[in-house]
C-alpha cells in the first residue's frame, strides 16, 4: 500500500464520546450536529457552524442571530426522517429572528404531516415503529419523533451546475467488513447510479485495501472528478486533488478504527454518510451528514485452512457411505476414486459386515481405524451427519472431511442442523492441532489430478472425464456443483489441474480455498465461481485474490446473484449505490481479479487465461485479421465496452511492405489493402494466413493478433477426412498443422476464429489440441481477449508497485 500524503488528525477518544453519549441516550445514531462533529474531530474542514433548537425550547434572539451571512438553513431533526428534501424538512430562510421562529414552528408540524402522508402512501418509507398506524395515530407519533430544527450556516456553493455535489460514505458489509463509496452526490445521486456507465457515477473499495491516494485514484474515473477538476467545457476547478484525498483519507481511517474485524474497536460504525459535499471557495462543506453504529461482536476464529493439502492430495482416503449391493452416490465416488488412478490399497471403507467391496478393504467403525484419514469422505443423509462429525472430531480420525449430502442450510427446515454442525467444527478449531477441516456440506465433490482421486458422483457416461497426466495449470472453485460440470461437459478443453466444489461453506471458505490455492507452484490460473460468501469471507477472498495476483497468477472470477442489498435494510444513499454485486466486482478487480459478466465470458476468460498465461502481455494494440470482411470489421468494432479497452495497432513500414510483398507472390496485391483490421480475401490460403500472422506477431507495433481461419474459404483446408484431398487439414502445410505450431513459437498472444457451423468442429478440436486458443465467432474472440488483456497489464502495475 502505498504512504498517503496526509495523515488525518482523527480524535478517535472525542469520536468514541459521541456514540457513548448517543447510546446513553437510547440511539444507535448520531444527530446530524452531532455527525458534523464527528466529522470535526476526523481532521476533516470545519463543518457549518451549527445550533441545534430543541423542540419547546426558547432561543433569543442573539442565538438566533449568531449565524454569518444574511440567511440560515432549518432542518428537521428526527430520529426516523433520514431524508429530510423529500418532507419539506430543508428550509432556506432570512436571517432575522421573527423569520426563523415563523420556519420553525411551520416545520414542526408541516414536516410530521408530510412525513405520514408520505408513510400512508407507501409504508416502505416508513420506520418499522410505524407499521399499522395511519390517520391522527401516525401523524402523532412522526410529531413525537421529531427533536427539534437544526439551526445551520448557510454557506452558498461556487456552482450549483450538475456533477458539483459529492457523496462520501462508508459502511459495514457482511461479506467485505467497512467499504466506502464515492461518487456524484445530491438528492438525484441513485439516479445517477443507475443511468450513468459503470464506475462513472459512483466508486467502492474496501477500506482494509486501500487508502486514500489509492482510492482516489480510482475515483479520478467518475464524472464526479472531472466536473469538480474542472475537466469538462465551461467548468473552472473548484476542489483541489490534496482536499480530496485528505477526505478520502480520513474516511478510511475512521472506518478501518471503528471496524468489526479491528479487536480493540470500542465500536462499530455501520453507515457514515455525507451527502452531499458542496464546494465554497475551495472549502468542502458538508451539508447534510447520517451516522449509525453499533457495539462489536465477536470474531470467528480462523479455520486450519493449511490442511487442504491433505484434501487435494490425501495419502489415505476413507469413505463412509458406500453400498456392497447396488450403485448409490458412495459406490460411484469409489469407483472414480479408482479410475482416475488413486491406489485402492490406500483407500478403506468403513461398512459393518463387509470385508471388501469391489477389491477395497473395509473396517467395521471409524474407532478401528489403524491411522488417522488424510481425506474422509462422509457419502450419507444429512440426517446423519452431525452424529458421524461430531464421532470424527472425538475420535481424531481425520484431516479433512468431504460432506456430500445437502440439508445442510440451504432450506429453514435444515438451518437448525447446519448451524449444530458449524458449531462442532468450531470448537474443533480451538483445540490443539485444529482439528478437521471440512469441505461441504451440499459438496459435489472434488476431482485432484495432482492427488490422483475423482470423487464426482456423476457416471463417467454422463461427464466423460479427461484421466492420466498430461500438464495442468488451472484450478476451478465453484460454490455449485453443477455450474462446474456443466461448464467441463461443455468446454472439455478445459480440463483443469483441480475441481473443488465447495458447496455450503459449513466450514472450508471460498477464501480458505483461495488461500491454498494461492501459494501452489503448478498452478497459474484460477477460476472462481461464487454465488455468496460467510461473514467477512468476502474481505479474506479479496486479500488472497491481490496475493495470488502479487505471486503471477491469473484469478477469473464469476459472481451470481447480482441484487443491490441494503435498499430497505438501510437508510443511507450508498448502500443502494454500492450494492453488494458493486462492492463485491470493484473489490476484486482492484485487488488485481478478471471479472466475467456472464457464463460465456468466465468459460473464455478460463480457456484463454490456461493458454496465454505464458505469453507476453506488454500492451494493448490489436492487429486484426481475416479473409473475410465482415469479420475484420467485426473484431474493430468489438475493442471498446465498460469493462475493457484495446487500441487498433498501427503496422510499420516493414510490416506493410513484407505482407504486401506476400499478397504480390499470391497474387492477392490487387485485391488486398495493407491496414488495419487487414481484409486478406476469400482467395488467401492457409500458408497465407499463417505468413500474415507471423508479420503481424513481430512487428514491435502489435501487441496482440485476432485471425479468422476462414474455414468456408475454397483455398482453406480446413475439412477433416476430405475424400478429394482438396480441403483435408490432415496435410502438414494446413492451417491446423501449421498454425499451432507458430503461435507455440511466438511469444505474443494470437487467437484463431474459426466461424462456421457443426462441420468444421473437427478443425477447431486439432487447433485447440495444438495449444491454441479458439473462438466461433470474431466478437466474442476479441472481447474476451480485451478483457483478458486489461486485466493481465493491471495485474502487471499490481506486481510493479510492490516490487
Amino acid at each position: 500500500m502505498a504512504t498517503p500524503m496526509y495523515q488525518p488528525a482523527i480524535d478517535f477518544t472525542a469520536i468514541s464520546a459521541l456514540f457513548s453519549n448517543a447510546e446513553k441516550q437510547g440511539r444507535d445514531f448520531l444527530f446530524e450536529h452531532e455527525t458534523y462533529e464527528l466529522l470535526s474531530r476526523s481532521g476533516a474542514e470545519t463543518p457549518p457552524r451549527t445550533v441545534f433548537l430543541a423542540k419547546g425550547s426558547r432561543p433569543s434572539d442573539e442565538v438566533l442571530m449568531s449565524m454569518e451571512g444574511e440567511k440560515v438553513v432549518l432542518k428537521v431533526v428526527s430520529s426516523t426522517i433520514i431524508h429530510k428534501t423529500e418532507v419539506e424538512g430543508v428550509r432556506i430562510v432570512e436571517k432575522r429572528p421573527e423569520k426563523i421562529r415563523s420556519a420553525w414552528r411551520r416545520m414542526m408540524y408541516e414536516v410530521a404531516d408530510n412525513y405520514a402522508a408520505a408513510v400512508e402512501k407507501d409504508n416502505s418509507h416508513g420506520a418499522d415503529k410505524y407499521r399499522g398506524m395511519s390517520g391522527e395515530q401516525l401523524r402523532e407519533a412522526v410529531a413525537t419523533d421529531i427533536e427539534g430544527v437544526l439551526m445551520v450556516q448557510f454557506m452558498p456553493p461556487d456552482s450549483e451546475a450538475f456533477g458539483n455535489e459529492l457523496i462520501v460514505g462508508i459502511r459495514n458489509t457482511r461479506e467485505f467488513g467497512m467499504v466506502i463509496s464515492a461518487g456524484l452526490g445530491g438528492t438525484d445521486t441513485e439516479l445517477y447510479a443507475e443511468r450513468f456507465r459503470k464506475g462513472q457515477a459512483i466508486v467502492a473499495s474496501s477500506t482494509a485495501e486501500s487508502d486514500g491516494e489509492t482510492f482516489f485514484r480510482l475515483f479520478k474515473s467518475t464524472i464526479c472528478y472531472k466536473k469538480l477538476a474542472g475537466l469538462t467545457r465551461g467548468q473552472r476547478r473548484i476542489v483541489t486533488d490534496e482536499q480530496i484525498v485528505e477526505c478520502f483519507g480520513s474516511m478510511i481511517e475512521l472506518a478501518n478504527y471503528y471496524s468489526p474485524m479491528n479487536p480493540d474497536a470500542p465500536w462499530v460504525i455501520e453507515e457514515l454518510e455525507i451527502n452531499p459535499f458542496a464546494f465554497t471557495d475551495y472549502l468542502m462543506v458538508p451539508l447534510d451528514g447520517m451516522c449509525r453504529f453499533g457495539t462489536p461482536g465477536s470474531i470467528i476464529g480462523k479455520r486450519p485452512w493449511q490442511k487442504i493439502g491433505k484434501l487435494l492430495k490425501p495419502g489415505t482416503i476413507g469413505i463412509v457411505g458406500v453400498s456392497a449391493n447396488r450403485q448409490n452416490f458412495g459406490r460411484m465416488i469409489l469407483n472414480n476414486i479408482v479410475a482416475n488412478g488413486y491406489n485402492p490399497q490406500n483407500v478403506t471403507i468403513i461398512r459393518p459386515g463387509e470385508q471388501h467391496i469391489d477389491g477395497v478393504r473395509c473396517i467395521a467403525d471409524l474407532q478401528d481405524a489403524d491411522q488417522r484419514f488424510d481425506l474422509l469422505i462422509l457419502a450419507v443423509g444429512a440426517r446423519q451427519l452431525v452424529e458421524i462429525v461430531d464421532r470424527v472430531i472425538d475420535l481424531d480420525v481425520a484431516e479433512s472431511v468431504m460432506l456430500i449430502a445437502g440439508g445442510m442450510g440451504e432450506t429453514e427446515e435444515s438451518s437448525d442442523r447446519a448451524a449444530a454442525l458449524m458449531q462442532k467444527i468450531r470448537k474443533a478449531h480451538e483445540k490443539d492441532g485444529g482439528g478437521p477441516v471440512i469441505l461441504g456440506a451440499n459438496c459435489l465433490g472434488v476431482v485432484s489430478h495432482p492427488g490422483r482421486y475423482d470423487t464426482l458422483f456423476i457416471p463417467e457416461e454422463k461427464l466423460p472425464r479427461q484421466r492420466g497426466e498430461r500438464t495442468r495449470n488451472a484450478a476451478f472453485v465453484s460454490q455449485s456443483g453443477a455450474f462446474m460440470i456443466t461448464r467441463l461437459s461443455k468446454r472439455p478443453e478445459l480440463d483443469p489441474a483441480y475441481m473443488i466444489s465447495i458447496g455450503n461453506q459449513n466450514d472450508l471458505t471460498l477464501g480458505d480455498v483461495l488461500s491454498y490455492l494461492k501459494d501452489d507452484p503448478a498452478i497459474d490460473v484460477i477460476g472462481i465461481y461464487a454465488e455468496g460468501f460467510k461473514d467477512f469471507d468476502g474481505l479474506a477472498f479479496v486479500g488472497a485474490v491481490r496475493q495470488a495476483v502479487q505471486n503471477g497468477k491469473d484469478v477469473i472470477f464469476y459472481k451470481a446473484g447480482r441484487t443491490p442489498e441494503g435498499q430497505t435494510a438501510t437508510s443511507g444513499h450508498t448502500a443502494s449505490l454500492a450494492g453488494d454485486y458493486m462492492v463485491c466486482e470493484s473489490c476484486v478487480r482492484q485487488a488485481g481479479g478478471i471479472v466475467a459478466q456472464t457464463f460465456s465470458q468466465f468459460e473464455d476468460l478460463l480457456m484463454l487465461s490456461q493458454r496465454l498465461h505464458v505469453k507476453d502481455i506488454s500492451g494493448n494494440r490489436l492487429a486484426a485479421v481475416s479473409g473475410a470482411g465482415f469479420e475484420a470489421v467485426g473484431m474493430a468494432d468489438n475493442i471498446q465496452s465498460d469493462d475493457f479497452y484495446m487500441r487498433m495497432a498501427n503496422f510499420s513500414s516493414s510490416c506493410k511492405r513484407s505482407i504486401s510483398e506476400l499478397m504480390t507472390q499470391k497474387r492477392l496485391d490487387s485485391l488486398v489493402e495493407v491496414k488495419n483490421p487487414l481484409d486478406i480475401n476469400p482467395g488467401a490460403d492457409d500458408e497465407v494466413h499463417v505468413r500474415v500472422v507471423e508479420e503481424l506477431a513481430l512487428d514491435p507495433g502489435v501487441d496482440a493478433v485476432v485471425v479468422g481461419l476462414d474455414p468456408l474459404s475454397p483455398a482453406m483446408r480446413t475439412l477433416d477426412g476430405d475424400e478429394s484431398g482438396r480441403f483435408g487439414f490432415d496435410d502438414s502445410s494446413s492451417i491446423a498443422t501449421a498454425m499451432p505450431k507458430l503461435v507455440a513459437r511466438l511469444d505474443k498472444p494470437v487467437i484463431g476464429v474459426v466461424d462456421g457451423g457443426r462441420l468444421y468442429d473437427p478443425l477447431v478440436d486439432e487447433l485447440m489440441a495444438g495449444g491454441m486458443a479458439v473462438f466461433r465467432s470474431s466478437d466474442r474472440a476479441v472481447q474476451a481477449l480485451a478483457l483478458y488483456i486489461d486485466g493481465r497489464l493491471y495485474s502487471r502495475s499490481l506486481r510493479l508497485k510492490t516490487d
